[in-house]
């Protein structure tokens, strides 16, 4: 992942320390008469020994520290609800932030190591009639500062036990691509060497299909996993699961994903979340089929049997069916795969948990 960005319409102040990237770092550390290598020992202070004041940073001189005071904050939050899995293989977090909202973070225990699901956004504008995110509509962007928090909350608590966050997946409450500027400086803070250090191919962004910033992202040309969401395979259909596809239709969006295939020679998952009688035919199964085919997209299909949400109406697809649809694709050609299901017997759907303590947030 490369670690500069030619430009940046973020705002120059940053309340959060964890907001600023390694290189806006060092860019602060000169404005304020500073030696640009005290940029690795703060990352190091942040992300590796992870203290929480900077009065640790003991091999900085007070003078320095005075300044980080006064100029930052160490973002911290607080942990509302904690709710783990039967089998102890998932914890969901409802954590507030300084102005009283509330995201939710995901840690998911793999057999390859454990994986941070992470919110960008406090709720959503996209408005998905399946999700439980945009209940309430967006209320703010969270700065990237607030989503490295989230890592770092989990990390601590995993420190406990002696073990690390090896992989990170941007599909909590939000569209990462409409908080664009925050999320690749999140990038940069989690994928550098004295930051998080997470593997750029150990990161997955999900989208809902923000055409014009896929493009972007394809031009960043980072080694990041990148999905889709699709879950349908007309546009009459998805614009109804997914008002977004009102404003990038499939005509639009699939060739944005063939561009991002052809640049970054990478290939694209796309989620596809099953519903009773929605869109989980054969026939849509074989459509999808020939849709990828159509565009010669280089996909992976990602299969995801929806968790229910009270307040939607969508009914999780009878198991044989989702084995049906899987085999459909299968014998057409494409790469597919069933989501592993985690956290079932608690709030595991996207946005269910503050819904349900918050519900203020989500009116």
């Amino acid at each position: 992942m490369k670690k500069k960005r030619e430009k940046s319409n973020r705002p120059n102040k940053r309340d959060s320390i964890y907001s600023m990237t390694f290189d806006e770092l060092q860019q602060w550390l000169v404005d304020n008469g500073e030696p640009k290598f005290r940029a690795t020992q703060i990352f190091e202070w942040l992300y590796q020994k992870r203290v929480e004041d900077f009065e640790d940073m003991t091999n900085l001189s007070k003078g320095l520290r005075e300044k980080l005071k006064d100029s930052f904050k160490i973002t911290t939050l607080e942990t509302v609800v904690q709710q783990k899995s039967s089998d102890g293989r998932t914890m969901k977090f409802l954590f507030e932030m300084n102005d009283g909202y509330t995201i939710e973070t995901v840690l998911m225990k793999h057999d390859y190591g454990y994986s941070v699901c992470v919110t960008s956004q406090v709720g959503c504008r996209i408005g998905c009639t399946f999700c439980a995110s945009t209940l309430g509509g967006l209320k703010r962007q969270l700065e990237s500062g607030e989503i490295v928090s989230q890592v770092l909350k989990v990390q601590r608590a995993l420190d406990e036990q002696g073990e690390r966050v090896s992989s990170i997946v941007l599909m909590g409450i939000g569209e990462p691509f409409d908080n664009y500027e925050e999320i690749m400086a999140f990038l940069r803070t989690i994928n550098h060497d004295k930051g998080i250090n997470i593997g750029a191919r150990h990161i997955t962004l999900s989208t809902s299909g923000i055409v014009p910033r896929i493009y972007d992202f394809a031009n960043e040309k980072l080694q990041v996993n990148f999905a889709v969401s699709l879950h349908a395979v007309t546009n009459e259909r998805r614009s109804k699961l997914m008002p977004v596809n009102k404003a990038f239709p499939l005509e639009k969006l699939l060739p944005s994903v063939k561009y991002y295939n052809e640049t970054t020679g990478r290939r694209v998952t796309f989620e596809y979340g099953l519903m009773g009688g929605e869109n989980d035919s054969v026939e849509e199964a074989q459509a999808l089929a020939k849709l990828i085919k159509d565009y010669h997209l280089n996909i992976h299909v990602n299969l995801i049997p929806v968790n229910f949400v009270p307040e939607r109406n969508y009914v999780r697809t009878e198991r044989s069916q989702i084995f049906e649809f899987e085999r459909t694709l299968k014998e057409n050609g494409i790469n597919v795969t069933i989501r592993r299901e985690q956290g079932h017997d608690i709030d595991a759907a996207c946005g269910q948990l503050r819904a349900k303590e918050r519900k203020s947030e989500t009116r």
